[in-house]
């Protein structure tokens, strides 16, 4: 099995680690430019694909890249938190098709933050591994997994939470993949999509305008992902951003509130 691997951040290191351990053929890696590339140096050891096999996954739709990319002789794609749409052309290359490792409970939260929109939307989250169509995460779903959302989740709590799970699923997934025997259930046509500029929309807080608790914690708490600014609001044009510590009150025992607070 020749495997074309696309892949970026914690989860597509991880991964291509697992791959390689069990003896699979990584025949090609497609990274992303180095102004967006997470775990790069990681993942391309992991690979341990020849520098010629390595592409730039922003030239996907170049002639010469594709024509480089067949003469890989690739069988199968995987992408791995990847983030740049597969188009068909690319997709053509690939005989047994491409699957896709997403952080979202498909149908729910098809394209970017699915960790952030599952907090403020509150849909369900999770991971699926999916095969990949001409769609944005609408391929028919091969396997899933519920992530449960607590309330002292942030966004990027649950995003870890996400790529831990993303992991697991890809390995259990993975031998029926290979043997094409896995299962595929195709995608009910609703569900909800969200763009990357999505989060425009929600970051300014209002002072004039009224919120629900839960709206206003949600939003700052799905927001609250160091180091990304987060949700903001304005005061004399200058703008002030809001971060949460959440913590269950168990996790405070031992804490005593009733001793002073003494300044040096």
């Amino acid at each position: 099995m020749r495997i074309l691997l696309c892949a970026n951040n914690w989860v597509g290191w991880k991964i291509a680690s697992w791959l390689r351990e069990q003896s699979e053929e990584i025949a090609a890696l497609v990274v992303h430019p180095l102004e967006r590339r997470k775990y790069g140096g990681e993942i391309t050891q992991a690979a341990g694909v020849h520098p010629s096999a390595i592409f730039d996954g922003s030239k996907l739709s170049h002639p010469d890249v594709l024509q480089a990319i067949r003469a890989r002789q690739p069988e199968i794609g995987i992408s791995a938190f990847f983030g740049y749409i597969l188009r068909s052309e690319f997709l053509q290359l690939l005989p047994r098709g491409c699957v896709n490792v997403h952080s979202a409970f498909l149908p729910y939260n098809r394209g970017a933050n699915p960790n952030i929109w599952s907090i403020v939307d509150r849909t369900p989250a999770g991971v699926t591994v999916h095969y990949i169509d001409e769609g944005i995460d609408t391929g028919d779903i091969i396997g899933q997994q519920i992530v449960p959302v607590e309330p002292v989740d942030t966004g990027e709590t649950l995003y870890r939470k996400l790529e831990e799970a993303a992991v697991d699923v890809f390995r259990e997934h993975w031998p029926m993949i290979r043997a094409g025997c896995a299962k595929r259930i195709s995608q009910p046509r609703e569900g909800t999509f969200h763009r990357l500029r999505d989060v425009e929309l929600i970051d300014e807080i209002d002072l004039d305008r009224t919120y629900t608790g839960r709206e206003l914690i949600d939003i700052i708490r799905a927001r609250t992902f160091p180091p990304y600014p987060g949700a903001f609001f304005r005061h004399d044009g200058r703008k002030t951003y809001l971060r949460l510590q959440l913590l269950y009150e168990e996790e405070l025992e031992g804490f005593r509130t009733d001793e002073p607070i003494h300044r040096s």
